[in-house]
């Protein structure tokens, strides 16, 4: 993300402490908000705000700081305050986040953590990681290998490190991929475990096996079952759904529901591997049908062609996404053939 850093002077008038003191919120919450999402810096001296970053990101904020000082005008003699949803609002509003990561397709997008640079390998990777930093809720479709869920949890790492989140909650549906395990020993945590595993390995290569252990304890990290999201709101959070094609239609309702303010939910599924039972239907399919056309979610489709792993990996989803065609195009043909 190299766009040119510049500084933009901003006067917001009329100047008046209680109202500048409102915008900004306590100890300044509101302003750091602002420089979280939109990746700028904002010093200010009484009503002259400086703002430093990419040109998208300062055009965003000072119309952002401009909008919400006007909120802030005294009712019945007292100013108003700004909430933190407030602030959440008009940055969405603002399509700031999808200008910011609107790139042309020769400049990349990394992703940062302590273990080092995650980066995209192939354009639809790059179109993934961008849809992740500019929407709310992104859902990455494909089949295994091709980094959907690696790439989310790097995302997720990055964001609670730049402190844009608070804590990071892992997801998914405890269903037995074609198998029956029976009873399994030991408390929730351990019965649940073999099926969050993928998720638990990403964490620990990115942030290393003890730190991982100890923003478990704090909670700062949370990795549950999907049905432990009933009932609950999840503010200032980054939430990945993974295996979704296991979620039932009424489970993926309920979870997109979940999600609060300031809040990122990235859901990944691969619907040629779904594990409900014959006849039940897939809650990612629905979502793909109900969902496409919203305005600010975000769908990246993946195929045999993106897989990263080893070679022949890559040779085997093909097979199988050919073997799958096939049958599609014999049973299609099937009824044309009986009317000659």
């Amino acid at each position: 993300m190299s766009s040119q850093l510049d500084t933009f002077e901003l006067f917001l008038e009329p100047s008046d402490n209680k109202r500048l003191a409102s915008l900004c919120g306590p100890f300044d919450d509101n302003i750091k908000h602002l420089e979280r999402r939109l990746g700028v810096e904002i010093n200010y001296r009484g009503n002259q705000f400086q703002i430093i970053g990419p040109a998208a990101g300062r055009l965003a904020a000072s119309q952002i700081l401009r909008d919400l000082y006007i909120e802030t005008a005294p009712v019945k003699g007292r100013a108003h305050d700004i909430e933190p949803d407030q602030v959440h609002m008009a940055i969405q509003e603002s399509k700031a986040l999808e200008q910011a990561y609107s790139f042309s397709d020769d400049k990349h997008t990394t992703i940062k953590t302590k273990r080092g640079l995650v980066k995209p390998r192939n354009p639809n990777q790059q179109n993934y990681v961008r849809a992740i930093l500019a929407h709310d809720i992104s859902f990455g479709v494909g089949p295994a290998g091709t980094g959907k869920t690696y790439l989310a949890v790097a995302a997720a790492v990055d964001a609670l490190e730049r402190q844009e989140v608070r804590r990071i909650l892992l997801t998914r549906p405890a269903v037995e991929a074609g198998e029956k395990l029976g009873f399994l020993p030991g408390d929730l945590a351990q019965k649940v475990d073999p099926y969050l595993r993928p998720l638990y390995d990403a964490l620990f290569e990115m942030l290393g096996f003890e730190k991982v252990e100890r923003l478990i304890e704090s909670n700062v990290i949370e990795i549950a079952p999907l049905a432990y999201m009933r009932g609950r709101t999840l503010n200032d959070a980054f939430i990945i759904l993974d295996e979704s094609q296991n979620t039932t239609p009424e489970q993926m309702k309920m979870f997109l529901t979940r999600i609060g303010f300031n809040s990122k939910a990235v859901i990944t599924g691969d619907i040629t591997q779904v594990d409900l039972p014959r006849g039940q239907r897939s809650g990612l399919r629905q979502a793909i049908e109900i969902l496409h056309e919203v305005e600010d979610i975000s769908f990246t489709f993946f195929n045999a062609a993106d897989v990263v792993r080893h070679p022949v990996v890559q040779r085997v989803v093909q097979a199988y996404e050919a073997f799958d065609k096939r049958k599609k195009e014999q049973s299609a043909g099937t009824p044309n053939e009986s009317t000659h």
